[in-house]
């Protein structure tokens, strides 16, 4: 597919601190990618360079084919940017709110088809202070769509959201996601860049460190898997995994392995034959938070705030 961004050899520096180091990355039309780092890794920074609002020092910037620090109208009316805080007028309704925006657009959808996208058409006559939160970040969406741009930055759209508020969000990402919007987004819940994203990039220290499929990334999918239950000491183990197993305290017993199928054919037809129960059992490879906390190491404690002051 062709690509909606391509960055490459990006770099940006503030006074002695270099904030981004040469970054090379791709976004492909209609794809949803995940920017993973720690604060002050160079994600605000790199973001803000495709939105046009950052200057770069060096490196080539394509945006829908455009370059980004020229600021040209016709690349701002084909991108929706969703801010962490998008500041909307308090005593507005939803939809005089969209209404304030889609005039800036030569084409944009209809202040009531972007109400019903984002689900808010019921409360399209109420004023943004008496929304709830979740209302208000799925208005803040709405603004992002009023032009009916290709191209959405969202920067960590869920932060501060209970888990139900969470899932209702991500229903709404991956339904722009359905109408082939290309989908930039920053996070820092994993959980959410396993749910959401095609592909996502981790940088650290201003460079992309590993980039893939979250369910791929770094080898996650060829780990080992560890099993884990809990037995009685006096039950034994099955004799084909006396040696593998490791006793903790409570019963607890752990199994690391590269053959699970093997494994969990042994144990549970040893468990059976015997009439026993494997309390707690799980099976379980590394997942994509295990994979990020490995591959951004101690940086999330040693770098700090960047120099630009980003999250």
């Amino acid at each position: 597919m062709a690509a909606a961004i391509e960055v490459g050899g990006l770099r940006k520096s503030y006074g002695a601190v270099e904030a981004v180091r040469g970054v090379d990355f791709s976004v492909s039309e209609g794809e949803v990618y995940a920017l993973l780092g720690p604060n002050g890794a160079g994600k605000t920074t790199t973001v803000e360079i495709l939105e046009g609002h950052r200057r770069r020092d060096a490196g080539d910037v394509s945006v829908l084919g455009f370059d980004p620090a020229r600021g040209e109208r016709d690349f701002r009316e084909r991108v929706g940017i969703v801010l962490q805080s998008a500041g909307l007028d308090p005593y507005l309704t939803a939809a005089e709110t969209v209404d304030q925006y889609r005039a800036a657009y030569p084409a944009p959808r209809s202040a009531d088809e972007v109400l019903e996208l984002v689900g808010l058409s019921a409360e399209r006559d109420t004023r943004v202070l008496r929304l709830s939160g979740g209302q208000q970040r799925r208005l803040d969406v709405a603004v992002a769509l009023a032009g009916d741009p290709p191209l959405l930055f969202m920067d960590e759209p869920t932060t501060g959201f209970d888990p139900s508020a969470r899932r209702n969000a991500w229903g709404l990402v991956r339904g722009l996601a359905d109408l082939g919007k290309t989908i930039l987004l920053t996070t820092h819940y994993m959980d959410e860049a396993q749910a959401l994203s095609d592909r996502v990039g981790v940088i650290v220290r201003g460079e992309i460190v590993a980039e893939g499929p979250p369910a791929t990334l770094a080898g996650r999918h060829l780990a080992e898997t560890v099993v884990r239950f809990r037995a009685p000491e006096e039950a034994g183990l099955p004799p084909s995994l006396a040696e593998e197993a490791v006793r903790g305290g409570e019963g607890w017993v752990e199994l690391i392995t590269a053959e699970p199928t093997r494994v969990l054919h042994d144990l549970t037809g040893w468990a059976v034959a015997r009439d026993l129960e494997l309390e707690g059992l799980e099976v379980r490879r590394p997942s994509l938070e295990d994979v990020y906390l490995q591959i951004t190491g101690g940086a999330a404690a040693d770098e700090g705030e960047g120099a630009d002051g980003e999250g």
